[in-house]
């Protein structure tokens, strides 16, 4: 008999609690040819901003020990492009869809809130945290009263439950979640990547045209955990944990410290079954150690 992989997010039921992370999986269409869609929990699509952007320069990628930079910047179609050509083909899986936002104002997160209100997409993902575009992003996620108010504004233009994607880069991750659940945000996304960067030492010049971008991928994966533990213990909203979780036994951890559901990012630009393998690993761990449901699991760390 297998076992209950089945979780609730924000009122949401996913069969499993393995997601797509945004930036890392498009929009999901993409991957159909060479993993199978259905079997994921959910997907949440790259970054939408109100109008197409190009994203940075190049060079935007650059690899490290154990880890990626990436200053991409947030390149997308625009959301009226996304709601017309990619959303129909995306709803055509069995998997949840979760919708990532970016603005550079408050208004214009609010803008893109309106436009998915009656749109066939499970949850909200706002992006309060992208560490490599020069409006928005993280300078919301840094101060707490900034957070409770976007926060607020969306919720009061959604027609969907929010998550709310913090950044690692602050003084103290347990103010800004607080300042999410007080806003009204029906959950937490944690973490987005770390602000890093990578210098060429025979050129002497950063490899980033950005100089600066987000790292992730292992690298990240023993901070991420330590924020999604922390948070956990300040609030009673769901968390997506995410942050360097490559096989099962790392959802697991994520889960033990107090995550309802795991984001896989970075594994999905090493192989494109990354999330399904997950899945199955995790499958396999129950199976191992005698778990039948795994709720079982969430919040289950022992200190």
């Amino acid at each position: 008999m297998r076992p209950q992989t089945s979780v609730e997010i924000c009122g949401i039921k996913f069969k499993n609690p393995v997601i797509a992370a945004s930036g890392t999986f498009s929009f999901g269409i993409e991957h159909a040819e060479y993993t199978d869609l259905n079997r994921i929990g959910g997907i949440a699509v790259k970054g939408l901003t109100l109008e197409p952007k190009k994203g940075n320069p190049p060079p935007r990628i650059a690899e490290t020990p154990s880890g990626i930079l990436n200053s991409v910047g947030l390149q997308n179609p625009g959301i009226d492009f996304f709601i017309k050509h990619q959303l129909p083909r995306l709803t055509e899986y069995d998997t949840r869809i979760i919708i990532n936002i970016n603005g550079n104002t408050e208004d214009e997160y609010c803008m893109l809130a309106e436009k998915l209100r009656d749109k066939p997409v499970d949850l909200l993902e706002l992006n309060i945290s992208c560490p490599n575009v020069r409006e928005g992003g993280m300078a919301f996620g840094t101060d707490p009263r900034m957070v409770y108010n976007v926060t607020k504004s969306v919720k009061a233009h959604a027609g969907q439950p929010v998550l709310v994607k913090l950044t690692p880069n602050v003084t103290d991750i347990k103010e800004i979640a607080i300042a999410v659940e007080e806003g009204g945000g029906d959950g937490i996304s944690l973490i987005n990547t770390v602000l890093g960067m990578a210098i060429d030492a025979r050129s002497r010049k950063p490899i980033l045209a950005n100089v600066v971008g987000g790292l992730s991928g292992p690298a990240i994966k023993p901070i991420a955990l330590r924020m999604v533990w922390e948070v956990s213990n300040v609030v009673t909203i769901p968390i997506v944990g995410m942050g360097g979780i490559v096989t099962g036994e790392d959802a697991v951890e994520f889960l033990l410290a107090g995550a309802t559901a795991v984001g896989v990012g970075t594994a999905n630009l090493i192989t494109p079954d990354a999330c399904i393998d997950i899945v199955h690993q995790l499958e396999e761990y129950m199976i191992n150690n005698g778990i039948k449901d795994i709720n079982e699991l969430i919040g289950g760390l022992i200190v």
